[in-house]
Formats: C-alpha cells, sequence, structure tokens
C-alpha cells in the first residue's frame, strides 16, 4: 500500500535570516571589542646627536629660526615670512659661494612651516644642499 500516494517530496530550504542575523552580532562585537591606535604604523626612533661637533665651512650660511617664527641669515635678522624675500637674502649672504651647504638651525620649538620656508627658500635661491643643526646631549 502506498500512503504516500499524492504527496509531494519537500525540498530542503535554507533559512538565511538567522544566518545573517548572527553575523551581524559577530560583527559588532568585533566592532565594538576591536581598540584602535592612532599612528600605529608610525613607530619613529629619532636619530640622537652624539657626534662630535663639525668644523665650520667656509662655504655654509647659516640660518637661524625662532619659537616665534622669526629668521637670522648670518647674523643679520630678516623680518620677513615670504620665501622669495628670503631667498634674495640668502644669495646676499651667499656672495660669490658656488653651491652653499644652507645649515639651519631652528629652534627645538620653532613651527614646522617656518623651517619648511626656509628649505623653499633655498630651493628658490638654487641651493640643493640643506643640513640642521642638533644640540648635543653632553654639551651641557
Amino acid at each position: 500500500m502506498n500512503f504516500r500516494r499524492g504527496y509531494q517530496k519537500e525540498e530542503p530550504e535554507i533559512n538565511l535570516v538567522p544566518l545573517i542575523d548572527v553575523l551581524l552580532v559577530i560583527l559588532i562585537f568585533l566592532m565594538v571589542s576591536t581598540t584602535y591606535t592612532k599612528f600605529a604604523e608610525l613607530r619613529i626612533n629619532l636619530p640622537k646627536a652624539d657626534a662630535e661637533k663639525q668644523h665650520d665651512r667656509p662655504n655654509q650660511i647659516n640660518i637661524a629660526v625662532d619659537t616665534a617664527g622669526r629668521y637670522v641669515i648670518e647674523s643679520t635678522p630678516v623680518n620677513t615670512v615670504d620665501p622669495e624675500v628670503l631667498s634674495e637674502h640668502m644669495r646676499k649672504a651667499a656672495g660669490n659661494l658656488s653651491d652653499p651647504v644652507i645649515v639651519i638651525n631652528a629652534d627645538a620649538n620653532a613651527t614646522h612651516q617656518s623651517v619648511i620656508r626656509v628649505m623653499e627658500a633655498a630651493r628658490i635661491a638654487g641651493y640643493s644642499h640643506i643640513t640642521f643643526t642638533a644640540e648635543s646631549r653632553t654639551a651641557r
């Protein structure tokens, strides 16, 4: 005897709604429990200035930058923040030197922009050799 005559076989069905609910709960849990650190990819070890003092070179131009963003080029104060004017003062200080070394003596609390202005002025003047000075830790 066939009791299932007219009865069609049901295809199995996978209900995705509970699966999506579980995945969303897991995603929310991971987002809440994850800690985000700022600048984690920028682990920088700054160099230390423990080298001996270099002797003065005759083909260098010393430029000082203080915390207020004022400039002094070879003991001459310059009252401008325009890189074009700074480059003219650099050319005057260089005189007849060919490709002098620009030595930037920036205060530790000087703004980044004031140092960049000196670098931009050196580029405008056509000087490509730029260096920075640092105070030795043992020289105090």
